[in-house]
C-alpha cells in the first residue's frame, strides 16, 4: 500500500499545480488537516476541510504572494506517510521579495486519501516525525 500512497502524493502535487480542485476532492479526505509549517510564521494554523484548504491557497495565499509554488524534490514512502522533500518558491505581491527555500511537508494517507498534512522548514525534523533519519 505504501507505494500507492507515493502514487496518491504526486498526483495531489500534479492536481495542486494546476489548482485542480475537482481533482484534489479525489484525493484528500473530507475531513483533511492542514497544519502550519512547523519552524515557519503559520505554524499554530491548522484548516479543516476542503473548502478551509481551497479558501486558504486560493484567496489568502494570493493576497499575500504573486506566486507561492512548491517544486517536488523526492517523495520518501514512510508507510502510511509520505515525505515530499521540495524547494518552495514564493514572491511577494507588494514588496516583489523573492524566496526559494528547501522545506518538506509529511502527509499521512488511509484508505488511499491525504487526511493529514504538516509542512516543515526543517527537513530532518520532518523525516523525524515521520520515523526515519536523514
Amino acid at each position: 500500500m505504501s507505494q500507492e500512497n507515493v502514487e496518491v502524493v504526486k498526483a495531489l502535487n500534479e492536481a495542486f499545480k494546476r489548482r485542480d480542485w475537482n481533482r484534489l476532492t479525489e484525493l484528500i479526505d473530507p475531513d483533511v488537516e492542514l497544519h502550519g509549517t512547523i519552524g515557519g510564521l503559520e505554524e499554530d494554523l491548522v484548516v479543516r476541510g476542503m473548502d478551509g484548504i481551497r479558501r486558504r491557497f486560493e484567496i489568502e495565499d494570493n493576497e499575500i504572494w504573486d506566486e507561492h509554488r512548491f517544486e517536488p524534490q523526492e517523495f520518501i514512502d514512510a508507510g502510511d506517510q509520505v515525505v515530499v522533500l521540495q524547494r518552495e518558491y514564493q514572491r511577494g505581491k507588494s514588496s516583489g521579495v523573492e524566496l526559494s527555500i528547501d522545506t518538506a511537508s509529511v502527509l499521512h494517507l488511509r484508505d488511499g486519501r491525504i487526511v493529514r498534512m504538516q509542512g516543515y522548514m526543517d527537513r530532518a525534523a520532518a523525516l523525524e516525525a515521520a520515523g526515519l533519519r536523514e
